[in-house]
């Protein structure tokens, strides 16, 4: 690997550095605060199909429709993700005990408030006088709700192999070597929102490959969604109908959705699931169809959800006469429909999920129960491993859970366990400290047995399962002085029985280290250091013994963000990597990119603009990047060979309420003469993709 990059990456770090002396600006722009969020989140994730659309959504709303803290709730203050239950108490206590906020600056008279986390809920918060919420009426509706609707093209400009033009006795012979439909990618999208009560909308998508008002989709898109929420409309808490979501407790028993793990926030361990909310993305398989409702009594709410829809699988036996599936061999989770293979299984068996929670809430303590249960019109039957053979095998599922938060002075104490039908055991402790303004301790606890089977289940673990799992995660966070922050987590985990690729229980443990430099509001400096331990099988055979390989993921990171106006920004950022397994040799690489945002005076104009230089030896040494993308959307591409990758992104305001954006990406290839592999193989040694939205609020 060249070594030039880093010291241009360097000086221009330093150059930057010299710049930053200029009069500090007050604002936080909205795409810097939702972004920078959604990249703590995602970066650990290191998947490019996770999809954060959910989570998009419920920031950027906050940041247009922001809470009056004189007029919120405890759930309310939760959805920023940005304060913890002690903070949010003591916001609280201190408005009963003193009277309503006069200024946002009058929170740093409030245990755990200080500069630094009053300017990151800034954007989402204000003080106001208003304290009584209008009535809902439909003339209220009418005059205050607010509708937008996007639409949104994407697509690969170099021709994939499932795109090529083929001979009709050749498909004929191998019907699933081309797609069926164009390359273009579709999403539509309609929402109407009044406040935070009540939201109406459709989203449908058409990904890459699949049909479009034609073959099996003579009406359109691949996948239609919809939703009516309302909330908080007198002692019904929260109502759901259509497409939904169901997130309880720690996320044992109950969890559809995106599921957040561990971040470079340490203090982030904790879930706090909304129970009830809207479904306005397009995963295929994260959601709930049909109904849910919350009814709050005093002290006590009830819960019940009752879910119904057709489910892609892996069809193995079909009765030959009533065509009936009988057996699959497993639930598909990709969501695409573009070859006859893949429509084979689309909705082809029908999944029903019901249950219900009852809860005792109030602002210092929770104590929740929950029960579910889950149906399937055939029988799963996997081809089970040895390492894989206590999975859920069967048509049906339940499991009962039990979950509690408590607030003790400046503790938060929380857990969840949850048994499943066949009397698999999970369970989770732990407690947020807070032992001075400028000292917050995180400690967790999880066991997750071997046989603990639940298909809805998203707790904070290593695997992507919550199943055969043990662990401990210790977590700080120190507020040096008015300048410095330092964060960090220890994780130490063991699988008692086999994995995938690890034929004998195995350990390991990753810890994180991150030192922030911030000096001004318009400059922000941090350092990273993560190391991941895991154990797989050797590369060495030994007979009859089975030997298992230390494999480690190192990361150092350093990330210069900086504006030089108000207008103009930058953010630089240089990254290295290192895979080892066992005694083979280690695999490095390392990723520099420089970004820069310019937002035009006289123009309703917005520029973002990023070029990339990465020189990966392998793909293990890969390196994922969280890329600006069009509202709503998301990109977070791994790095990984050698070469280059830019992208440029302008946002247009045609008219004062709509909003057009346009977004051309790039990555080339210095080492490579193909990129991708199977359907979506390029021959040659560039990817390019454009994308285009445009937004329209009434």
């Amino acid at each position: 690997m060249k070594n030039k990059p880093a010291y241009i990456f360097i000086l221009l770090s330093f150059f930057c550095l010299r710049l930053t002396h200029a009069q500090e600006i007050k604002d936080r722009g909205e795409t810097d605060i939702i972004e920078s969020t959604i990249e703590m989140i995602a970066e650990n994730a290191e998947d490019e199909e996770i999809d954060y659309t959910t989570l998009f959504d419920d920031l950027n709303f906050l940041y247009q429709h922001p809470i009056n803290l004189n007029n919120t709730t405890q759930e309310d203050l939760k959805q920023l993700l940005l304060l913890n239950d002690i903070q949010i108490n003591n916001l609280l206590e201190y408005i009963e005990k003193t009277g309503k906020l006069i200024a946002i600056y009058e929170l740093q008279a409030i245990d755990g408030f200080d500069l630094a986390s009053i300017s990151n809920i800034l954007p989402f918060v204000k003080v106001r006088g208003d304290f009584d919420a209008p009535k809902i009426s439909p003339k209220e509706l009418i005059r205050n709700g607010k509708h937008e609707i996007f639409f949104r093209y994407h697509t690969a400009l170099e021709e994939q192999k499932g795109f090529l033009p083929i001979d009709s006795l050749e498909l004929a012979q191998s019907p699933n070597s081309r797609y069926l439909g164009s390359k273009e990618k579709l999403y539509a999208r309609y929402r109407f929102k009044y406040s935070n009560n009540i939201s109406i909308g459709m989203t449908a998508e058409k990904d890459a490959g699949e049909e479009f008002f034609n073959g099996s989709q003579p009406n359109g898109f691949d996948f239609n969604s919809a939703h009516l929420f309302a909330k908080n409309l007198g002692f019904i808490k929260r109502l759901a109908i259509g497409d939904y979501q169901v997130q309880i407790g720690q996320g044992l028993t109950m969890w559809s959705g995106l599921s957040f793990g561990k971040s470079a926030e340490a203090m982030n361990i904790k879930k706090n699931g909304q129970i009830i909310r809207p479904y306005t993305s397009v995963d295929e398989n994260l959601y709930m169809r049909g109904g849910a409702l919350s009814l709050a009594l005093k002290n006590i709410e009830l819960t019940g959800f009752y879910s119904k829809k057709m489910i892609d699988a892996n069809v193995s036996i079909t009765d030959t006469a009533s065509a009936e599936i009988i057996e699959v061999t497993s639930f598909q989770q990709t969501g695409f429909h573009a070859t006859p293979s893949e429509l084979d299984d689309k909705d082809a068996i029908e999944e029903k999920v019901l249950g219900g929670n009852i809860a005792y809430r109030t602002r210092k303590l929770s104590v929740g129960a929950t029960m579910t249960s889950s149906y399937y019109s055939a029988a799963l039957n996997r081809n089970l491993q040895t390492y894989s053979q206590f999975e859920f095998s069967d048509d049906n599922n339940s499991a009962l859970g039990l979950d509690y938060n408590y607030l003790y002075r400046n503790i938060n104490f929380f857990g969840e366990i949850s048994t499943s039908k066949n009397g698999g055991v999970a369970y989770i402790n732990g407690a947020i400290i807070s032992l001075d303004p400028r000292l917050s301790l995180s400690v967790f606890q999880r066991k997750y047995d071997r046989d603990y089977q639940n298909l809805f289940s998203g707790a904070i673990g290593e695997s992507s399962k919550n199943t055969n799992e043990e662990g401990w995660y210790l977590g700080i966070k120190v507020k040096i002085n008015g300048k410095w922050t330092f964060t960090g987590y220890y994780d130490s985990f063991v699988f008692p029985w086999l994995r995938y690729r690890t034929d004998a229980p195995s350990r390991g443990s990753e810890w994180l280290t991150q030192f922030n430099y911030k000096p001004s509001r318009k400059l922000e400096i941090y350092l990273r250091y993560r190391k991941e331990n895991k154990q797989e099988n050797t590369s060495e055979e030994v007979i009859g013994i089975d030997n298992l390989d230390e494999r480690t993921r190192t990361y150092l990171r350093i990330n210069a963000s900086y504006k030089l106006s108000k207008e103009f920004k930058l953010k630089s950022r240089m990254e290295m990597s290192e895979y080892k397994l066992g005694d083979s040799p280690a695999e490095k690489g390392y990723v520099l990119f420089q970004d820069l945002n310019y937002k035009f005076v006289k123009l309703p104009l917005a520029l973002t603009l990023r070029y990339a230089i990465f020189d990966t030896e392998t793909y293990n040494a890969r390196i994922y990047a969280y890329e600006s993308d069009v509202l709503y959307a998301y990109s977070i591409p791994a790095y990984y060979y050698r070469g280059t990758r830019m992208y440029f992104m302008i946002r247009y305001k045609i008219i004062k309420r709509v909003d057009l954006w346009l977004r051309y990406s790039q990555t080339y290839y210095d080492n490579r003469t193909t990129i991708n592999s199977g359907l979506n193989e390029i021959q040659g040694n560039t990817k390019s993709e454009i994308k285009a939205q445009i937004r329209i609020k009434i």
